[in-house]
């Protein structure tokens, strides 16, 4: 059987519910949110993402569709790294971010290791992968957009370049939603919701750290101008 509660106070304290399965699942195959998951630039927020109910499947999803869409092996490793990139969560319990950071990353590296064979695979995109899974959730509350500490939460935008570099760019998550709306996605630029929309368009504060644009595999050295 399925743990929706970790603990009777913590239902009372926070109001924390962790979705079945099954919920998931139905709500991830309504046709309008199926037509998002079948893109490898439409992005996802998850607001109150647990321990990565939502998002692991949306992972899991986004990583088959990237199989279909892939021209050879290393574009495929180029694609899987860009479909995750698109999935973002805030998480208010730390306990409970420590589990999603997991999950993202067990999930990611199953699959990878099943899709490619051992002379395929690559120590620098796992290490990409999990950089862009560290930077994309956050533990703070969407409230109040700060973190456990009172800082800013802070996401990056992962903007495609070619076939097989990125751009990351940062900016606070209270600059990003002053400009959007709520439905849930992150990233209007490509599909539906612009967190990170032109400046004469959105008051986005101007990022502390400009990165280089590098390839995907290259992600995991941080490197900055």
């Amino acid at each position: 059987m399925e743990k929706i509660i970790k603990s009777a106070d913590r239902v009372k304290n926070i109001g924390e519910v962790f979705t079945p399965q099954k919920t998931v699942d139905f709500m991830l195959d309504q046709p309008e949110i199926a037509a998002k998951v079948n893109s490898l630039t439409a992005t996802f927020l998850e607001p109150s993402a647990g321990e990565g109910a939502f998002l692991v499947e949306l992972l899991k999803r986004k990583l088959i569709y990237a199989k279909s869409q892939a021209n050879g092996k290393k574009d495929l490793q180029n694609k899987f790294l860009q479909a995750l990139s698109t999935l973002y969560g805030i998480e208010i319990m730390e306990d409970n971010v420590e589990m999603l950071v997991m999950n993202m990353n067990s999930t990611f590296q199953q699959i990878y290791f099943q899709t490619f064979k051992p002379k395929e695979q690559s120590r620098k995109i796992l290490c990409s992968a999990q950089v862009i899974i560290s930077a994309n959730m956050a533990q703070g509350d969407t409230l109040t957009h700060k973190t456990s500490t009172g800082a800013p939460i802070v996401f990056s935008e992962w903007k495609p370049i070619g076939k097989s570099k990125v751009q990351r760019t940062e900016y606070t998550f209270e600059s990003i939603i002053e400009g959007g709306d709520s439905t849930g996605t992150v990233n209007k630029q490509y599909e539906e919701i612009d967190l990170f929309a032109d400046p004469d368009e959105q008051p986005a504060k101007e990022p502390d750290r400009h990165y280089t644009i590098v390839k995907w595999e290259d992600v995991y050295k941080q490197l900055v101008e």
